[in-house]
């Protein structure tokens, strides 16, 4: 059913000329939404759904929710950019969509509601809820973990990003926000009949947390302080967090069997690329006779018109961290590939550009993954960021071709072991 609707909606898009759809776009949503609830019974009201919605952590959260709920013997679902998952079911998620459509995210939760499920926990996104996809969900909670810009030409402005962000606090009762963001008082403003406030201070000190990088600590908290409220005991809590040893895609180290290490991570955005670097500077140690912090770093932005205002912003930090850098396609959408690249290498500095050696530019992704490993040296560490366990590259047309950057990364090092 989901499939024959998608295509009687490309088909409708295709024929009625783009300024009248437009015009008739929150109709257009409100319908799909109504359908799709009623086709699937409404099925959120006898679940306890939980909304994380924010810039960064979202799917984190949602993955340690999962864990802490599971391990405390409740029934759980969950829907991240990652995977589907219904008690020990996983499906990755295909759609290069974080929060699905209509139709997808109702009968997901038709199909939790007959596996006897308790709890659903599903990233929401500022586009799924511009897109009205929040509607008709019933959400017992909503978390916040932080905001910062992002989608801004999607949303005509930061405060657009900001007010969709907040229509899921008017959908949920109960609010587990983060007091440190400095959006905080936005979010706190809305009435809730439960209000929790957590701040990474309060990160406990006995937990052990094998992922990599400071910034999985105020996810935790997060999903720690959801947990107190609904009567999860802390031991059983910290015990699921200290078995999650890797979220795919997110600072996933990659076996090297080499003296260099490489690093596969989601970051896309600068406050998030910024984090990983800082991590990698300060925990990476040198091997002994190389180079301090030697990061080799390979990225690029998507296209789509997608935070243009971005693509200079991640090209200096990466000239902050980064000794070496290659610029190659990621999503390019409809976009020219090398028009992102250059916009990219606009927020190199002068003096930069002017080091022949400190970047390249590499269209084909896998071919600058070839190059970064064919060149590492002993103590570097070869960060590929920007798609971390996505399934496709995304170029004219919606065209999809199948990739993963950890795959790619391990079958070009099996090519160059065959060579050593």
């Amino acid at each position: 059913m989901v499939n024959i609707m998608d295509k009687i909606l490309n088909i409708i898009k295709k024929f009625i000329p783009k300024p009248i759809f437009i015009f008739f776009q929150p109709a257009y949503h409100r319908v799909l939404v109504l359908c799709g609830a009623l086709l699937y019974g409404f099925s959120s009201r006898s679940l306890k759904v939980v909304g994380v919605t924010g810039t960064s952590g979202k799917t984190t959260v949602v993955e340690f929710l999962r864990a802490i709920f599971s391990s405390a013997g409740f029934k759980t679902a969950s829907l991240s950019s990652l995977d589907f998952s219904i008690g020990s079911q996983k499906e990755p998620n295909l759609l290069k969509m974080t929060m699905p459509g209509r139709f997808q995210i109702q009968k997901f939760l038709r199909r939790a509601k007959k596996s006897g499920a308790e709890y659903v926990f599903l990233e929401v996104t500022s586009e799924g809820i511009k897109q009205r996809r929040h509607k008709f969900i019933k959400f017992y909670a909503a978390i916040f973990t932080n905001l910062s810009k992002e989608h801004l030409e999607a949303h005509g402005g930061f405060e657009n990003y900001r007010k969709a962000k907040g229509e899921l606090f008017k959908a949920a009762p109960i609010h587990i926000l983060n007091g440190d963001d400095p959006n905080f008082n936005f979010f706190s403003k809305f009435p809730a009949s439960k209000r929790i406030i957590y701040k990474k201070s309060d990160f406990p000190p006995d937990l052990d947390l094998k992922l990599k990088g400071e910034f999985y600590k105020i996810n935790a908290v997060s999903a720690l302080a959801f947990a107190r409220l609904e009567g999860v005991p802390y031991e059983i809590a910290k015990s699921a967090l200290e078995d999650i040893k890797i979220l795919p895609g997110r600072m996933e180290f990659i076996d090297t069997g080499k003296n260099f290490k490489v690093l596969i991570d989601y970051a896309f955005l600068p406050q998030t690329l910024e984090k990983v670097y800082t991590y990698l500077t300060e925990n990476c140690s040198p091997t002994e006779n190389s180079s301090p912090n030697r990061l080799v770093c390979i990225f690029g932005a998507a296209g789509g018109g997608r935070d243009k205002w971005k693509r200079p912003e991640l090209g200096k930090i990466a000239e902050k961290y980064c000794r070496e850098i290659i610029l190659t396609n990621e999503d390019p959408y409809d976009e020219n590939p090398l028009s992102i690249l250059k916009e990219i290498e606009s927020g190199f500095s002068q003096s930069y550009k002017l080091q022949a050696t400190s970047y390249k530019i590499i269209l084909d992704r896998r071919e600058a993954v070839r190059e970064a490993l064919k060149n590492a040296e002993a103590g570097d560490t070869v960060v590929i960021t920007g798609k971390g366990a996505e399934p496709w590259i995304i170029g004219p047309n919606n065209t999809k071709i199948p990739w993963d950057d950890r795959e790619v990364v391990r079958e070009e090092l099996e090519k160059l072991m065959q060579i050593d």
